[in-house]
């Protein structure tokens, strides 16, 4: 049998459950997966062969497995079926229920030659107590145990269990054939007080230099706060002895662990160590469960209290006949800060303030750093760009997790809340600081400043709600803002060129280019309505346009159109000229469509739905969606005065104007235009909305998009979440940033196992946070494999530091303890080259000496002063000679003895014989396997 296979194999079993004296057993069959090639060799049973399980008590190959059942063990067995109570309370304790149970067994293996190994379980199942028997052609081996709390003096050695196996073979023979023996000691090394754990827990009270002991804002920590790995198992094993080559009584052994052949190591890994990332993630988790909204949480509204100072009279009049304030550039953050905190005061003592002002000074300049310069930034994206990984990697993440960019206010407000949640007053700053984030934005709204940390444009629908909103906020600031200034919004520009605006396209609801680009996906379904406030400004020339407007659509002769005067132009539109009157025809300045948030969309798309399929509703549909379309049509008529409908449809969307080359009448071949066939449908919504258009220029038109309205609606939106409802919106950014984190940690210690672990939680996130309202199940699974990742990589920093494979000079060395490391952190038991003159056997000798000096020291000292009992000790050569050993005693002693030999008379089959002994601090166990001949005896 091969090398190792026990534990690189694959195990199977298979369980049914048998009734037996109104007793349910289970009856279990273990057995290693064999090769094709091995099971067709086992077939041909012949009748001289023993059974395999015969031979496999005699195989060294597979000696102390590292990850195997008990019986594997203590047998050495590839094959074997164990009938065990059904219960786990249920326990076979009678001797003569047991001696029933073994001669059933019996009975059953001599009925079927079945020559599978057949154990029964005694006792209580903690004890792991079994008999067996095994039968072949003329053979049987019988499997006995022992299993004591206290180990009587003779068994503590070699010589003792020698003794016992002699005995128990008792064979006749004289001199008895050579015992073969395999030994392992197991030394555990528990003391690593030379090695203190290099993560310290980060230190709060620096918090307000803008930094966590080295945990900055917008940075989540990383690391276990304890030693991930509890303890180091040492194995020395001698796998191939010869009785009577070695000495091992309770005066003297020859065994000692340096001079072993083989060393394997295992390490023992803390249970659920406190890890920072994986804690800081679970924390913010649980807010999602708390059902108190933020006015709950930190008493009465602050806008109430706001609403009611302002219902006095005579606050509204001095109001009234206070002088316009000046705008002011410089946003004073810390004073809108203590306005709030003095409201909070009102029904809150000053000490109960969750965030005191410092820190949240020091986060809101942290969220907002246009508030520290003279002036408000005009761009509106983030600086901060220190992201470990490239644009697309950083980009799919954002995307496959609908969070946020990593470098966006969203992202950091989810950072900066885990990080108060955690360090700071918990849900109670979470309140606090959210009510002030509110008040920020609806400071900005009122001020006409631009919200940084956020890209321009539509919100991105590939991003969480909550970054979205905001996002929406921007968008109605920047046209409040280019109102206020008096300004032409800077929206439509129109690429210049032959090229088509929104090319072939299948609705009425057609959209330009340019939206497409953007993102943009509909317009609001509010954005049509006749509410008299969507009018940017009453217009003064109505009679005129009711005379002009409407001829110019359908005749449209020239004398009409002259009074015409061309308005909002934007430029010239390459060759093309009007049909009609050969003019040039000019691109209008048009009104961009209403960016959209996605549960507006889904508003939207609800409203149009239950319209129903009624012609009613579904000309109501159609105006609805051709809001754009319509506006667009009345600024291009201003623009083009005398313009048609063909005109519009050769810039709008050129593929529904169809020209073909055909021969006048003269002869000559001449373009000949039409409109295409779904243009020419009777009652066309293309024709319908450009007779109803009138020639208005979109500076005058009803706005499509109310900045006004949307604005109100978002910041309403964000004054009525609980934190509960927050932490829900920014999980996918916190889960984003933690994946980000431990991304960046894995780079630096190269672990492939990690690599392979991260790759699946970024696909089960993928899939869980794409939905809205996840699971919280599958939120806590992602969660817990985040805290898995973190704790892999903190045992290899741990074994790193412990091993020092930083100090390494030579390259090779280095190497090979690196190599060494990562095997310890992959598989059960590894093997250490060189033994203990090895580059690592030298540095766990190193750690095992050096914990026994921690030990002698520390008993000393309990004694008396450790200077006196050195100078006591004398120089290291006494020392040594005192018998201060370099390792403590065993914590396990295993030892495998094994012969063939003659039973039960000398003229029996020789067959194999085997002892397994095990002595731990409190455990003794002896499991044997003795063979007899059945046809010989």
């Amino acid at each position: 049998m091969g090398k190792g296979i026990f534990t690189s194999g694959t195990w199977e079993e298979k369980s049914d459950e048998i009734s037996f004296a109104d007793f349910k057993f289970s009856v279990t069959h273990h057995y290693l997966v064999q090769d094709s090639a091995d099971k067709e060799g086992k077939d041909e049973v012949l009748e001289d062969v023993i059974p395999q399980s015969m031979q496999d008590l005699l195989c060294m190959n597979n000696d102390f497995p590292p990850r195997a059942h008990c019986l594997v063990r203590w047998y050495g067995l590839r094959e074997f079926v164990v009938i065990a109570p059904a219960a786990n309370h249920d326990a076979v304790l009678s001797e003569s229920k047991c001696n029933l149970l073994l001669s059933s067994v019996s009975i059953a293996l001599g009925n079927t030659g079945c020559q599978v190994p057949l154990f029964v379980q005694i006792h209580h199942k903690w004890r792991r107590m079994y008999v067996g028997e095994c039968q072949g052609h003329g053979v049987r081996t019988d499997f006995e145990m022992v299993h004591l709390r206290k180990v009587p003096n003779q068994y503590t050695h070699l010589s003792g269990l020698l003794d016992i196996f002699k005995s128990k073979i008792g064979c006749p023979l004289t001199p008895l054939p050579p015992v073969s023996i395999a030994i392992r000691f197991t030394y555990v090394l528990q003391d690593w007080q030379q090695y203190f754990w290099p993560q310290q827990p980060p230190d709060i009270d620096a918090l307000v230099g803008g930094e966590v002991g080295g945990l900055e804002f917008g940075k989540l920590p990383f690391g276990a706060c304890e030693d991930p790995i509890s303890e180091l198992h040492l194995a020395t094993t001698w796998p191939h002895l010869t009785e009577g080559i070695i000495v091992d009584n309770d005066v003297y052994s020859d065994l000692d662990p340096i001079q072993a052949p083989h060393w394997s190591v295992r390490v023992r890994k803390a249970d659920n160590p406190q890890c920072l990332l994986g804690d800081f993630v679970t924390e913010f988790f649980k807010i999602c469960r708390r059902k108190e909204s933020t006015d709950e949480i930190l008493g009465r509204s602050t806008f109430e209290e706001e609403g009611r100072e302002i219902a006095d009279i005579t606050h509204a009049l001095s109001k009234l006949t206070e002088p316009a304030p000046v705008p002011i550039h410089k946003l004073s953050v810390s004073n809108m800060v203590h306005t709030a905190k003095k409201k909070i005061r009102k029904h809150r003592g000053v000490e109960e303030s969750p965030l005191n002002n410092d820190v949240l000074n020091t986060i809101l300049l942290f969220l907002f750093p246009d508030a520290a310069s003279e002036k408000p930034l005009d761009g509106s994206s983030s600086t901060d760009s220190n992201n470990p990984l490239s644009e697309s990697e950083e980009y799919n993440l954002y995307n496959q997790f609908k969070s946020a960019p990593s470098d966006s206010l969203t992202y950091k407000l989810a950072l900066c809340l885990c990080m108060i949640n955690f360090y700071h007053g918990g849900l109670k700053g979470v309140a606090h600081l959210w009510q002030e984030f509110v008040l920020e934005m609806r400071f900005r709204w009122e001020n006409n400043f631009l919200i940084p940390g956020l890209t321009s444009g539509p919100p991105d629908l590939r991003c969480c709600l909550l970054h979205q909103k905001l996002q929406m906020l921007n968008c109605c600031i920047e046209r409040k803002k280019a109102r206020d200034e008096g300004r032409k919004t800077n929206t439509s520009e129109v690429y210049p060129g032959d090229t088509g605006k929104a090319g072939d396209q299948l609705g009425p609801d057609n959209l330009k280019d340019m939206d497409k680009e953007k993102g943009e996906v509909g317009k609001s379904w509010d954005s049509w309505s006749d509410s008299e406030e969507e009018f940017f400004e009453c217009l003064s020339d109505t009679e005129e346009l009711k005379g002009n407007g409407q001829e110019s659509g359908k005749k449209g002769g020239p004398k009409e159109v002259a009074s015409l005067k061309p308005e909002g132009r934007l430029h010239q539109h390459g060759k093309l000229t009007l049909l009609h009157n050969g003019e040039p025809l000019y691109i209008p300045v048009t009104q961009e469509p209403a960016p959209m948030t996605e549960d507006l969309l889904e508003e939207q798309s609800e409203v149009l739905a239950k319209l129903g399929t009624s012609a009613e509703g579904a000309h109501l549909r159609a105006r609805m969606q051709s809001a754009c379309l319509l506006s667009d049509m009345e600024s291009f008529k201003a623009a083009n005065p005398g313009c048609f409908l063909e005109d519009f449809v050769r810039w709008y969307s050129p593929r529904d104007y169809i020209e073909e080359e055909v021969v006048d009448e003269k002869g000559n071949m001449v373009l000949k235009g039409e409109l295409s066939a779904r243009m020419k449908i009777p009652s066309n919504m293309w024709v319908e909305a450009w007779e109803t258009a009138k020639p208005i220029p979109a500076r005058r038109q009803r706005r499509l998009f109310d900045d006004t309205r949307e604005a109100e609606k978002v910041l309403h939106y964000l004054a009525v979440q609980k934190p509960a409802d927050l932490a829900r919106h920014l999980l996918p950014c916190v889960i984003h940033a933690a994946v980000l984190k431990v991304k960046e940690e894995e780079n630096l210690e190269n672990i492939s196992s990690v690599k392979k672990i991260i790759k699946q939680i970024i696909t089960h996130s993928s899939k869980v946070l794409h939905f809205p309202n996840p699971e919280d199940k599958k939120l806590e699974e992602i969660i817990h494999q985040i805290t898995n990742v973190e704790a892999i990589i903190a045992r290899a920093r741990s074994l790193k530091a412990k091993f020092g494979t930083e100090k390494c000079e030579q390259e090779e060395e280095k190497e090979d303890l690196e190599r060494f490391v990562s095997c310890l952190l992959e598989q059960p038991e590894v093997l250490v080259v060189g033994a203990g003159r090895g580059h690592a056997g030298k540095i766990i000798h190193k750690l095992f000496v050096n914990a026994q000096r921690h030990l002698i020291l520390f008993k000393a000292a309990a004694v008396a002063p450790p200077e006196e009992e050195l100078k006591r000790m004398g120089s290291p050569e006494e020392r040594r000679h005192n018998s201060v050993s370099d390792f403590p005693p065993p914590a396990g002693r295993e030892l495998i003895l094994r012969t063939t030999v003659p039973r039960p008379a000398p003229y029996s089959r020789a067959l194999p014989q085997r002892m397994y002994s095990v002595l731990t601090k409190e455990d003794f166990r002896l499991a044997g396997a003795f063979s007899s001949d059945t046809t010989f005896f």
